[in-house]
């Protein structure tokens, strides 16, 4: 298992190799993420991310580079983002519906009860409401 802080230099890591196709080295990273430990700390993470898999580092002397393992974890967290922003989607959705279905409801009612009323007029009123905003 990965830190939080683990996780966004593996993230910023593959998109910069991605973009580069150059090994990112410890100083990069620390650049282009502006996180406010040193690079001591980040090169520890690094250290730990190579242990765990996601990445490598091709020579002594030259940044690391993303593995397999580091990309299908990549694709899984951005398929784990789009699927809950379209469940968001779709709760927005529903509810946008539910609210809808409340106010036609509501008119109904409205409609019902100035019916058993026989006010032809106020009829006509609810309905031209009714009309209008859909």
């Amino acid at each position: 298992m990965i830190s939080e802080r683990q996780e966004k230099l593996l993230n910023f890591l593959i998109r910069e190799y991605i973009s580069t196709s150059e090994p990112v080295s410890s100083l990069a990273l620390k650049e282009i993420i502006n996180l406010e430990v040193c690079g001591a700390t980040i090169r520890n993470d690094l250290q730990e991310l190579t242990k765990q898999g996601f990445i490598t580092q091709p020579h002594t002397s030259a940044g690391r580079i993303p593995t397999q393992k580091a990309y299908k974890y990549f694709a899984e967290k951005i398929e784990q983002e789009k699927q809950k922003e379209f469940d968001d989607f779709i709760v927005r959705q529903v509810r946008f519906a539910r609210q809808e279905m409340e106010s036609q409801m509501q008119m109904m009612e409205e409609i019902m009860q100035t019916l058993e009323q026989d006010n032809l007029f106020e009829i006509l009123n609810i309905l031209d409401k009714w009309h209008k905003k859909i």
